[in-house]
């Protein structure tokens, strides 16, 4: 007999643990990464630098630099704004949550026997079904 770890779940409990643990998880995490983007690529008028990355970009621009004496010189870094730095970090996060979600549901499939090829496509199909049960009580709830 193989040890617990590697013995097959009943496919009931697991197909009740993706629906009702797993993939809600997911979406909560989804939604939380899609509210940060937005609010990444938004404009961020609270910014208290960025007046003073303003004033500095305009004075790079102005600065005349003999690249004979300062090869450095002409260098010029512009500050990262919080939005632009926040971006960056949503990015990162969802590069992190795409390998999770592949390991998890590597695992979820070697453990349960089977199931979609890709985790994108389980959840994809769960949020199908999600919306059809939805519409399903909408229209009971009508009646």
């Amino acid at each position: 007999m193989p040890p617990a770890s590697k013995r097959p779940i009943d496919p009931q409990s697991c197909q009740t643990f993706k629906d009702s643990v797993l993939f809600p998880s997911w979406q909560a995490r989804s939604d939380v990464l899609n509210y940060c983007g937005s609010v990444a690529t938004s404009p961020d008028p609270s910014d208290p630098e960025n007046v003073l990355r303003e004033v500095e970009s305009a004075t790079a621009r102005e600065r005349t630099i003999d690249a004979r004496l300062d090869p450095y010189g002409s260098r010029y870094i512009p500050r990262e704004a919080r939005t632009e730095a926040l971006a960056g970090l949503v990015r990162t996060e969802r590069m992190v949550e795409d390998i999770v979600r592949g390991r998890t549901w590597s695992l979820v499939c070697e453990r349960c026997s089977g199931g979609e090829n890709k985790w994108q496509d389980a959840l994809d199909d769960w949020r199908r079904r999600k919306d059809v049960q939805e519409k399903m009580g909408m229209v009971e709830a009508v009646r």
